[in-house]
């Protein structure tokens, strides 16, 4: 029987079994090498695509867990990277997560304009994208819904992407395109810095999506920015619905 990693609770997602340790360096896109108190270095897997160059400094404490799919598998990293510290708050840094809380906070009806909405289906395809999920009211109405996570925050402003995403571009143009020929979509970014006050697509390090998500809003498409607060306590993170925050374009 597996270890149990996760569970909900009153709009919560608790992640334990954390151990904390310190960032060394990113040898590639997936990988992390991180430090215990006794100087040995560990390789750890790093479950996010984004660059992270803001939270991914020498010396940051990190929390990683044991994978229990590394005897099983075979795979190198018998660990991975859950949350890093960033000014005195943890920041989840695994996607991986994303979609089990939508999923969750859509449950719960946490999310005002999806409180309609059950989830269908996960991993839907259209067109050329894959969204990652199908929704359905009581009326058999659907909605197509793609998860964005953000995890760079300035000034208490949260941002997204960190790097530029065509993908990301894509999946927007696509469900801008389904609204405008009479279907239900919908953006929900996950807002992961506890610091975030609103929310703002990342002009500076990505125009075209920038330009995408205004476009999106202003055809109709449902975008919602959703904070999620990260607390660490007793060897594990608390991921708690924290609320809608303001998207701003300027």
């Amino acid at each position: 029987m597996g270890i149990q990693f996760y569970y909900m609770v009153e709009f919560n997602m608790i992640i334990e079994g954390l151990i904390e340790r310190k960032y060394l360096s990113r040898p590639n896109r997936f990988t992390v090498e991180v430090v215990d108190e006794d100087g040995c270095v560990e390789l750890a897997h790093l479950h996010d695509p984004g660059r992270l160059t803001e939270l991914l400094v020498v010396d940051a404490p990190i929390l990683i867990r044991y994978s229990d799919n590394y005897e099983k598998t075979g795979r190198k990293t018998k660990y991975d990277v859950v949350a890093i510290s960033y000014l005195g708050d943890w920041v989840l840094i695994n996607s991986s997560y994303h979609n089990k809380l939508v999923e969750e906070l859509i449950e719960d009806g946490s999310v005002s304009s999806l409180r309609d909405y059950e989830v269908e289906k996960s991993e839907v395809k259209y067109g050329d994208s894959r969204f990652d999920f199908l929704l359905a009211d009581h009326d058999d109405t659907r909605m197509y819904l793609e998860v964005k996570g953000c995890t760079l925050c300035v000034d208490n402003v949260a941002m997204f992407p960190d790097a530029p995403t065509s993908r990301g571009k894509r999946h927007v143009d696509e469900l801008t395109d389904i609204y405008l020929n009479g279907g239900k979509s919908s953006v929900i970014i996950l807002v992961l810095s506890n610091r975030a006050e609103k929310f703002m697509p990342n002009h500076i390090r990505d125009p075209d999506f920038s330009k995408s998500l205004e476009n999106a809003v202003e055809s109709g498409v449902n975008v919602i920015a959703f904070k999620i607060k990260t607390t660490f306590r007793d060897e594990s993170i608390v991921l708690s619905a924290d609320g809608e925050i303001p998207i701003l374009f300027k």
